[in-house]
Order: C-alpha cells, then structure tokens, then sequence
C-alpha cells in the first residue's frame, strides 16, 4: 500500500467535514500544503490576507457554515490579524491554518519563522497550537473544527510547519458529527416562564447569535405570542427580526443613558442572543434604570460580565423554541407600531438617506445587504428595513475597517443564488479594496455601492463631540473608485444626482457581476447617536 502522507490524511479529512473551499493568499510556507491541488477543492485567491479573512468571514457567515483559512507564516498572519479579531468578534466558525518555517530551521530563528506562532493570534481565538510532531496536525485541525462550530463559534489558529505535510501519516482520523447547541435549564426557562406572565409590557432585544442559529421565524412567532416588541440590540452585526414587522421597535443605541430610556416603557426585558450591552460612547452614568430583565446567551463571558438581570445560558434555537412553547397565548395589547421618517427629499449630491431610500425600493426580497458605513447607520435603520428572516444583513460586531467590500464577495460566493450589495464608506473601502479584483476573477454578482463624502466623518463627529478641533487626518477625496473599480475588473459607474443613482441602481442589479457605484454624498451626515 503507498504511502499515506499527513497531506493525504488531512485532505480527507477536511472532505468529510466540508472544508473543501479555502481562502487564502500563498507563500512559500504553504507550498506543501497546496501541492498537487486536488480537482474537487476550491481556491480563493485574495490579493492581500486581510480581504482574505474578511471574505472568508464573510462566507461563513452567509453560508452558516464553517471555513478553512490558509495564511502565509508570521507576516501573512499579521495582516491578517485585524479580520481575525473582527472573526472573533462576530463568532465566526473560522479555522486559521497558517505555514510555518520547516522544523529543522526553527532553533536558528530562520527566515520567514513564526516565534511562538501559537501565542501570535492570541487573545482573539478560542483555541491555537501548533502541533509537537507532523503526525499530530490532523488531529490538531479536527479538535480545531469542533471548537470553532461548538457554541459560542468563533476563530481558531492550527500553525503547521512546511515539512509536516510531507511526513508520512500514522493512522487515520476520523471525522466526527458537529457537537449541537444545548437548551435552557428547565427551572430556569419556568421563572421566565412565570415572569412574562405577569409581564403588562414585555420586550424582547435581539442580536446576532439569532439569526447565527436560523431562529428569527422562531422568534417572530414567539413574539406574536406575546405581543411583545421586539428592539435591535446596539451594534448588532446581523438583522434578527424583520424590520417591518409591526412588533419591530427599532434600534438600541450604543450609549447607557439612551438604552435605559427607551428599556423603561416595559415592565421586563428578555435579551436574546446578545450582549446586555455593547456600548461606544460615554455620556455619564445612567439616570434611569434599566427593567428587570433575563439574558439568553450561549456565551458563559457575556452572562458572567452582565451586571443586572438573571442569566440562562442556551443557544438561541432551542431557547426560543422552548420558550414559545412555554408561555400561554396573552390578550396584553400589542405597542404602537413604529412610524418611519419619511422618504428623504432628492439633492445633488444625494444624502445617505436618499441612497437607503432608492435601495430600500430596489433590492429584491432575498437579497444581503453588507454594510460598512460608520457615519450613517442611522439612516440605515431609518430607510433601509431588511426583511429577510434569513441573513439579511452583515456587518461588524466590533473589530477592523475593510470588513465590508470583503466580506460581500465572500457572502456571494456561499450564497451565488441571492444578490448581494455591499454599502460601503469611502474610508471603509480603501481597507479592502483588493477584493474587488476577487470578485472579478469568480464573478460574484456583488453590487458595490461606495457612499464617498471624502472624510473619515464618523471619526470626525466622535472626535468633534468629544470636544476635539482640527483633527489632522480626517480628509480624504480625490478617488475614483469607478476606475479603480475597471482597473481591477468590475464595472464602474460615477453617481452624481437621484436621476444617475437609480439608472445605475437597475443596471447594476441585473446585472451576474459585479459592479461598483461611485456616490457622491452629502459629506454632513449629521449626528452619529
């Protein structure tokens, strides 16, 4: 029988767990491990390693499947590192295979060597080794897979030296089945139980890890249930509810005094699959308590960290079906329903508003929208309602610029049936823009829509309310991202009134690849929160 290298061993081993499509950028490290490139695998080449980690996030996340990352030794690693924080951050079931200079070399500190590779990508993986022998690294990558998809996902790091590949392999491994979610304590869920039942007004807050585990039609009827409203948790890097449901109250801010305001008009608070909360600014203590409340997190971090409200930790499927299925019918009146703005009068240039507005009547209804527009979520929420119950939406939980442009061309390759637009910040963009050349070469059908206000605005207003004055380093403009668009591969279009943005707009979305819209807005975009 010939023999069977850790190579060989290893590509069987991420057939059986459905790792057969990598993202990566080569080096020499990763010569080995690419070698020989089997027929049914899939290579995605990205131009630097931070567009690759946020394509591949980007993939998994739209997919809800995990993905195998290959990263080139320390320095591929580095660039990376920034999307591998944004990866943990948003609790992306992310395998990091990385190359390492070959064993014999490493006692001399060689070129291209990673030192201590292992402790590099630390703190923001839940696990990281680099197996003691080339005959362990197959069995380092399968224990890996199993922590990135056990809840709470997120990145792992495997760091393989370039001569294990060709080591001869000493047995199989075997891949084992995913390990599931877990549901709530009984006890638990009936005080929660008991507690809505006296609830005269009840809310539900929803984050990311809802639509992370599929349960967003779960907890629309959970909520009909209940008629109880239902807010977007602060920050939220993905839709959980739909936004025009008429249960749907809208968005938490990320500052202490506004979300405790809006919390007082209920009697009890139920926080589903999110951090109870994600702050960004500071405006003083709180003068208004936040209601008695209950968190549901499969995370034992954010339950432990809460300061108020009484824990259950579950993932969010089964604790929501549990739940439902728990409480009786209620005849408590349901809340008001939510009155948008209306729709944002037309100018040249165009407001941000204005570009949700058009894209809001656009967009088909299966379509992910991918955002990355710092100094206009606001507008977001006021004019772009996503309805999908099915990754709608994507952006970050907290972590890097440049996630977005990414991130978009990942989602398309996982979901190539749905059209994707990516919304994009001009600052934003210039972080990853190398994934446009990406999109070109696997023809995603990715509608780029680049909102250039020719300033990093959001640093500006934060900064300026902060009390800052003439911060050095806020001014951009002068590019012309429609032929930098054309220069990579994509089609280019300049936007520069109403009349412009939606002949572009149909243009583009019926169009299978991609293309890139160069919107000139207002550059005043108001208050951040």
């Amino acid at each position: 029988m010939p023999t069977r290298t850790i190579r060989d061993v290893t590509r069987d081993l991420l057939r059986e767990l459905g790792l057969t499509t990598v993202f990566g950028n080569p080096g020499t490290t990763e010569i080995p491990f690419l070698s020989d490139w089997p027929g049914d695998f899939r290579y995605v080449l990205g131009l630097q390693e931070s567009s690759v980690v946020a394509m591949a996030d980007g993939y998994a996340q739209a997919g809800g499947r995990p993905v195998l990352v290959n990263l080139h030794s320390a320095g591929g690693v580095g660039h990376g590192l920034g999307h591998v924080f944004t990866a943990y951050k948003n609790r992306t079931p992310m395998i990091v295979l990385a190359g390492q200079q070959m064993r014999s070399l490493m006692p001399d500190d060689p070129f291209l060597g990673a030192t201590d590779a292992a402790a590099f990508p630390r703190p923001y993986v839940k696990w990281s080794c680099e197996p003691a022998r080339a005959q362990d690294v197959p069995a380092a990558i399968a224990r890996a897979y199993h922590l990135a998809t056990q809840a709470p996902q997120g990145p792992v790091f495997v760091s393989v030296p370039v001569d294990d590949w060709d080591a001869e392999a000493d047995r199989p491994v075997v891949a084992r089945q995913r390990i599931p979610g877990f549901a709530p304590d009984p006890e638990a869920l009936a005080g929660l139980t008991t507690a809505l039942a006296a609830s005269e007004r009840p809310a539900i807050v929803v984050g990311p890890a809802v639509d992370a585990d599929g349960a967003v039609p779960e907890v629309v009827a959970l909520a009909e249930k209940l008629n109880a409203g239902v807010w977007a948790s602060p920050m939220s890097a993905r839709c959980s509810f739909p936004e025009d449901h008429p249960l749907f109250l809208g968005f938490l801010q990320p500052e202490r005094g506004a979300t405790a305001t809006v919390l007082a008009g209920h009697d009890l608070v139920v926080v589903l699959g999110a951090p109870a909360f994600t702050y960004h600014v500071y405006r003083g203590e709180s003068e208004v308590a936040l209601p008695p409340m209950y968190l549901i997190s499969d995370d034992e971090q954010v339950l432990a960290r809460a300061s108020e409200g009484i824990g259950i930790r579950a993932t969010a499927g089964l604790a929501v079906r549990a739940l439902t299925a728990a409480v009786p019918a209620t005849d408590r009146p349901a809340p008001l329903v939510r009155v948008r703005p209306s729709r944002p009068p037309e100018s040249t240039p165009v407001s941000a508003a204005y570009v949700y507005a058009a894209l809001a009547e656009s967009l088909p209804d299966n379509a992910i929208v991918v955002e990355e527009t710092p100094s206009h979520r606001n507008d977001l929420h006021d004019h772009l309602p996503i309805r999908a119950t099915d990754t709608g939406f994507l952006t970050v939980a907290s972590g890097t610029l440049g996630y977005g442009l990414p991130a978009a061309v990942g989602a398309a390759i996982a979901r190539p049936e749905r059209k994707v637009v990516a919304v994009i910040g001009d600052g934003s963009s210039m972080y990853g823009i190398q994934a446009l050349w990406t999109a070109a070469r696997e023809q995603v059908p990715v509608t780029f829509v680049i909102m250039d206000n020719s300033q990093y605005a959001a640093v500006r207003i934060l900064g300026e309310a902060a009390g800052g004055a003439k911060l050095p380093g806020v001014e951009l403009g002068g590019i012309d991202f429609a032929a930098l668009a054309a220069s990579l591969g994509c089609t280019g279009h300049h936007v520069r009134s109403p009349a412009e943005l939606g002949t572009a707009l149909t243009a583009a979305l019926a169009d299978d690849r991609p293309n890139l819209l160069h919107v000139r807005v207002d550059p005043d975009p108001g208050v951040l929160y």
